[in-house]
């Protein structure tokens, strides 16, 4: 690595930074109806402004020791932590795609995704000025990068902008027949309208190969937590609790978010894994068990509705 990159690798970090401490105030106003603009980042308790000093990402925090110079309220964690992360993710899509049209669409996207993840941790809701923003963003951004992929040429920006929308189609389409098939399992609503918005929004920044590969781990990854959730559930209960109980509610953006994030930056090497494994014999082996473990969550699932 020589000089000149050492730089550059250090001015987007800096920069992630400073928009990790914008995602700060989006995930804290955008849910409350607030102004992400006015007022300036202030107190919540005694309303002081925020001087410059103080208003530096990570190290404003670590200046103040945590807590407000004037009220001594004590500040979250949280903030330095996601400046911190956003910084460093600006600086690993940077070093995947170099300086390029790419790094700027990329980076744009995960801050999206980094906020639309917290908002529904916390909230379990994905807002649609967030998902529906996104998404103009990211056919926007699809028009830019053909338009210069293809050596300036309007083909390009068609060619890239048909890709966008028929991921966002896609998107739509497969999260909407997620939810009816989960909520006939289930006997009530699987998931929320957002969920399907956000994988639209991910389809609008990629492509259907994408989009395809995102839901797939989307929906391991949250199969995975709901057992966790509800086996942690029906040990507590010691075995008597009933789908009311167990079935508890878990936000499946983080999980559209995690998927879209890994199949981004590693998808052409799970995709080329995959077609390795589906021309070996041994996926036989691993078919058997998968159904098995289908089946099993199909009646466990059913046992816990006649239960309520």
């Amino acid at each position: 690595m020589n000089i000149y990159d050492t730089i550059v690798q250090v001015i987007i970090f800096w920069l992630g930074a400073a928009i990790g401490s914008f995602l700060n105030v989006v995930v804290y106003r955008v849910p409350a109806g607030l102004s992400v603009i006015w007022p300036p980042s202030r107190c919540p308790k005694c309303l002081h402004q925020l001087g410059m000093g103080e208003n530096i990402p990570i190290l404003g925090w670590l200046l103040l020791r945590g807590k407000c110079r004037h009220c001594r309220t004590p500040i979250s964690q949280r903030y330095p932590l996601i400046e911190a992360i956003t910084a460093i993710i600006f600086v690993i899509v940077y070093n995947r795609f170099g300086l390029s049209i790419q790094t700027v669409g990329y980076s744009l996207l995960m801050c999206w995704l980094l906020a639309l993840t917290l908002i529904d941790l916390d909230t379990m809701t994905l807002p649609n000025s967030l998902t529906q923003s996104g998404l103009v963003l990211g056919l926007t951004f699809q028009f830019v990068a053909g338009y210069l992929d293809r050596n300036y040429s309007i083909v390009g920006s068609r060619e890239y902008l048909i890709q966008g929308i028929l991921g966002m189609v896609l998107g739509i389409w497969i999260y909407d027949t997620i939810s009816i098939l989960g909520s006939m399992m289930m006997g009530q609503l699987a998931q929320g309208g957002g969920d399907a918005k956000l994988m639209a929004m991910v389809g609008a920044w990629s492509s259907w190969k994408v989009v395809l590969l995102s839901g797939g781990l989307a929906s391991a990854l949250a199969i995975f937590g709901f057992v966790a959730v509800a086996g942690y559930s029906t040990i507590v209960s010691g075995g008597k609790a009933g789908a009311k109980t167990l079935i508890q509610p878990l936000p499946l953006g983080p999980f559209i978010a995690l998927g879209a994030t890994i199949s981004l930056f590693g998808g052409d090497w799970l995709i080329d894994t995959y077609q390795q494994f589906a021309r070996s014999p041994d996926r036989y082996l691993f078919a058997i068990p998968l159904l098995i473990m289908l089946v099993t969550l199909l009646f466990w699932t059913r046992k816990m509705r006649l239960r309520s």
